[in-house]
């Protein structure tokens, strides 16, 4: 794992929402001896927004989340780790609905109320009794201190738990942002292949909170790749419980400040699963500046955070600028001056006007290539646009874990 530059250790209360608990379990479905199944249970009135996967493919879970979320507000959550339930069929789509069956009829509320989420191989049928077994052992240790063990239950190839959460006030109100997420390989925007849940204790109706999450989304998972692939078990979700003061309406402009809030606790976690990246030892901030347009820079800088020469580049330290120079060459966009692109290594120009820039020296880019963390900086400059895309290094370690993923 690339290092982190918070290493802040926050206690379970101060990660802990009021109106949201969570229980953890093993049931050794992939893994031994480690909890591999996580319980999110929401107070009544909570209202919830969710993101899925665009993947036609939609694993079993996705379908049967999307339809029950559609149906009524859930009130639990349910995730297992190790085993994606994708390309199951009919019967994935049985065992979906029945480890939600199981947990509903515990709980006497309706199967509609269980969101499903699934992560890990694609292709296995869910072990039944193991899904039942995480239900009756994550429902007996309920507690609103269990976000740290719920990030720990939903890895799979990630090597540590994500977690953040926001403390804030808006208009004097206070209110908290608290979330969780996995991922650290299949990662690309549409949806960056990952799980990600979070939960405020704001209230904010649906439709709002919704759009909320989207803005959130785009600005923060939907800003990060790893190696362009995109997986079919993808969501992120987000519970607003209303057991604080706040109350966020579209009137106001409590909205905008609510929503940057959400924004950065999901930039958060978008971070911390690029420093996750399989087998990655950097992180690259890829930042366009001085486009015509929001999607021009997108599109521009994940061509150059996608592109294999880059990124083996970056791993073996190499400044091969004209690496950089071709992906932002090849980008489908309008037609630009050539002669207006200036490209930049951290504080290193290496390109002015188009061509190598005439002070720099080889040795200086070394130095930057050198570092755990780099900025590739590309100004565009003929317009006011910009956007920064999160992307690792691709390593002899990322080809090691994806070759014995399965074993």
């Amino acid at each position: 794992m690339i290092p982190s530059c918070d290493t802040e250790t926050l206690s379970a209360d101060q990660y802990a929402i009021e109106g949201v608990e969570a229980g953890v379990a093993d049931t050794g479905i992939h893994y031994n001896d480690r909890n591999d199944f996580v319980v999110f249970s929401l107070a009544g009135g909570t209202a919830t927004a969710a993101t899925f996967t665009r993947n036609l493919f939609a694993a079993a879970p996705v379908v049967i989340a999307i339809r029950h979320l559609q149906a009524i507000s859930p009130q639990y959550l349910m995730i297992n780790a190790g085993n994606a339930n994708a390309g199951t069929g009919q019967q994935g789509l049985q065992d979906a609905l029945d480890g939600c069956r199981y947990l509903a009829e515990l709980r006497h509320t309706p199967i509609e109320s269980v969101l499903p989420f699934s992560t890990g191989v694609i292709g296995e049928y869910l072990p039944m009794d193991k899904i039942r077994k995480g239900v009756d052992g994550a429902l007996q240790n309920l507690s609103a201190q269990n976000w740290q063990a719920a990030a720990q239950a939903i890895m799979t190839t990630d090597t540590v738990p994500k977690i953040a959460t926001e403390h804030f006030s808006i208009n004097g109100l206070p209110c908290q942002i608290t979330g969780i997420s996995k991922g650290a390989g299949m990662m690309h925007p549409n949806m960056a292949t990952m799980l990600a849940f979070l939960a405020t204790d704001a209230a904010v109706p649906r439709p709002l909170l919704q759009q909320a999450l989207q803005t959130a989304v785009d600005d923060s998972f939907h800003c990060i790749t790893i190696d362009g692939d995109t997986s079919t078990n993808d969501a992120c979700v987000v519970c607003a419980t209303g057991k604080g003061r706040l109350s966020v309406s579209e009137s106001d402009d409590i909205y905008d400040a609510f929503t940057a809030k959400l924004t950065l606790v999901c930039r958060r976690l978008a971070e911390l699963i690029v420093r996750d990246g399989e087998g990655a030892s950097k992180l690259a901030r890829i930042r366009v500046t001085g486009g015509h347009s929001h999607e021009e820079c997108r599109t521009i800088g994940s061509t150059v955070a996608l592109s294999p020469l880059v990124k083996t580049a970056l791993f073996g330290q190499d400044p091969n600028w004209g690496r950089i120079l071709a992906a932002v060459g090849r980008a489908p966009v309008e037609p630009f001056e050539l002669t207006k692109v200036d490209i930049f290594l951290d504080d290193v120009c290496v390109i002015r006007g188009g061509e190598k820039d005439k002070w720099y020296l080889e040795e200086d880019g070394i130095r930057v290539m050198q570092r755990d963390e780099i900025t590739i900086t590309i100004n565009m400059n003929h317009g006011k646009h910009e956007i920064e895309i999160l992307t690792s290094d691709l390593s002899h370690g990322y080809v090691s874990i994806n070759a014995d993923y399965r074993s």
